[in-house]
């Protein structure tokens, strides 16, 4: 009999080359994970994750399942005890990987095609010196931001929108068109936090949002630039992209 389970874990992504197996590399969270799942299940596993990081991002909160075959025992067996398996599984995988719920779900989920939307969170250290602690998961602007203007420009953003301006992503015929339900931009001790809400998330699309952002409170942009960008569709108009060191994903909605 076969069952689906779903993965919910945290990874630190500085020595990976994103989530997505690789033919030209090992190092990538989908390929490590399914090797230790395999081997703790002593059968091939196939992992389908609920999107695609890029090189060097972060998460808090990824999914990801997998479809035990019929005729594994060991593997029915070993995923009786949850938190036997659990405690097994981050034992084969290194310090910067961790899996921490595992859930039965119906054979018809699916991690991706079912997530509703995602939540990411971009962290920018403006004091003049990065934090010692921080350095490596924030992208280092030193000096005052002009926060409300960012704010503002930032609202413009809000809503259903073709956004092939603010990605990397030159797919013909795919739709780039998302879905913003809000983003926040919390200013705290020398942190700016912008948090992203949406129903999904194009190729870069987060770190080029940050940056045309960074853009904005740096002055280098009017808060009302995001709206030509929409309308136009221009990559080339839109902010730098973003350090990769600076984005975790934060939650995954189901």
């Amino acid at each position: 009999m076969k069952h689906n389970y779903k993965l919910t874990l945290a990874f630190d992504g500085t020595a990976y080359q994103g989530w997505q197996r690789q033919k030209t590399t090992d190092q990538t969270i989908q390929t490590v994970l399914e090797r230790a799942l395999s081997a703790c299940l002593e059968g091939p596993i196939r992992l389908t994750g609920s999107g695609r990081t890029d090189a060097g991002v972060h998460a808090e909160a990824m999914s990801a399942h997998f479809i035990t075959e019929e005729g594994w025992p060991a593997a029915a067996e070993g995923i009786a005890d949850p938190e036997g398996f659990l405690w097994e599984l981050n034992r084969r995988l290194p310090e910067d990987i961790r899996v921490y719920r595992l859930e039965e779900m119906p054979l018809s989920f699916h991690a991706r095609f079912h997530a509703k939307g995602k939540i990411y969170r971009y962290q920018i250290d403006t004091r003049p010196k990065s934090g010692v602690f921080r350095r490596k998961y924030v992208c280092h602007i030193p000096g005052p931001l002009l926060v409300e203007e960012m704010r503002r420009s930032a609202g413009m953003l809000v809503g259903t929108h073709d956004f092939s301006g603010f990605t990397m992503d030159k797919t013909k015929g795919k739709s780039k068109v998302r879905t913003i339900y809000r983003i926040d931009i919390e200013a705290a001790d020398g942190l700016l936090l912008l948090r992203f809400y949406g129903s999904g998330f194009l190729y870069h699309m987060v770190r080029i949002l940050a940056g045309t952002l960074i853009e904005v409170g740096r002055g280098e942009r009017e808060a009302e630039s995001v709206l030509e960008i929409l309308e136009h569709g221009e990559r080339k108009a839109a902010g730098f992209l973003a350090p990769a060191q600076g984005l975790f994903l934060e939650q995954v909605l189901y």
